[in-house]
């Protein structure tokens, strides 16, 4: 019973933050070019100032594994390159086929990852997260350009790829928290204070945010591949790999942060993405949704899971 209380205390508050999104939009407090700006005020703003503060305040003997930044991006490798072989079996339309490869591989680690293992942790581990997302979201972003590229059957251009990473707020929060925290730079304790207020606006306003885009529409032209990208998403990613994390002896703050990595829903920037790169963009949208949805339940089970089992 304490296992299940403890992941519905994880899970809930997500849950009702992103239902009370979804509320606000259907009263129409804020309409389509609202939650258009603040998704891009929160990503270009108040998330590079969380994960900053985050990187900025760990101490770094505390929470650098190497062998878990050595698995991290190696297990989100594979996973890119196995579903860039397996869907095209599945999916025949090439606008589908990346779209659906980036939506399985690609997670909003960014957005569920710190909240669910502050959760379990407390705001003192924040830094293992915290670091690995400064090592995972370039990935995502350069592995995502690759992807529906090769599906569109253009050519890959790498001088913007490579633009669009090192000047993406995230990478350069987390990079600016490195360099102060090795370095040991320190700011004035006002800066600090408001950087530390501000930031703790970035999870609850991005969950309202997200919620208040679910748009449950046009489901039936895409029923197939959104079981594929829920399932390959939710279930398939998580269930092979979180288990290698257990045997390979990943345990506590590192376990819970591969397994958020793993099973969280596909990345809200993903449906941007693919609108940009000429991805079926309707699909990608729905597949944030779904996946997004029912990441409720699936987190919810494999905190109850691995924390019964006496891995976290």
């Amino acid at each position: 019973m304490q296992n299940i209380i403890l992941a519905l205390n994880v899970v809930l508050p997500l849950f009702i933050t992103i239902t009370l999104g979804y509320f606000i939009r259907k009263i129409n407090l804020f309409d389509d070019h609202t939650l258009k700006i603040m998704n891009k005020v929160t990503f270009k703003v108040f998330l590079p100032l969380l994960l900053f503060f985050n990187v900025y305040k760990t101490n770094l003997k505390g929470v650098f594994n190497l062998k878990l930044v050595i698995f991290a991006p190696s297990i989100i490798l594979v996973s890119c390159i196995s579903m860039c072989f397996i869907i095209p079996i599945i999916e025949k339309e090439n606008r589908k086929r990346g779209v659906l490869v980036q939506a399985i591989f690609r997670s909003n680690f960014v957005l569920f990852g710190l909240p669910v293992t502050l959760s379990l942790f407390g705001d003192e581990n924040a830094g293992v997260p915290s670091l690995l997302i400064a090592i995972i979201v370039p990935m995502f972003n350069f592995l995502a350009v690759i992807v529906l590229e090769i599906f569109r059957g253009g050519k890959i251009n790498l001088k913007e790829t490579i633009k669009g990473i090192i000047t993406n707020p995230l990478i350069v929060s987390s990079l600016l928290g490195i360099v102060f925290m090795l370095n040991g730079i320190r700011l004035p304790n006002v800066i600090e204070k408001t950087i530390s207020d501000l930031s703790k606006v970035a999870t609850p306003l991005a969950l309202v945010v997200l919620g208040g885009s679910f748009k449950v529409n046009k489901i039936k032209g895409y029923t197939k591949q959104l079981i594929i990208g829920i399932l390959g998403r939710l279930v398939v990613i998580p269930s092979i790999f979180v288990p290698i994390a257990i045997i390979l002896g990943f345990r506590k703050i590192e376990l819970a942060t591969i397994m958020i990595m793993l099973a969280a829903p596909t990345a809200v920037s993903s449906f941007t993405m693919a609108e940009q790169m000429d991805g079926d963009s309707e699909l990608a949208g729905q597949l944030v949704v779904f996946t997004s949805a029912f990441a409720v339940i699936s987190i919810f089970l494999w905190v109850f899971f691995i924390k019964k089992l006496g891995y976290i």
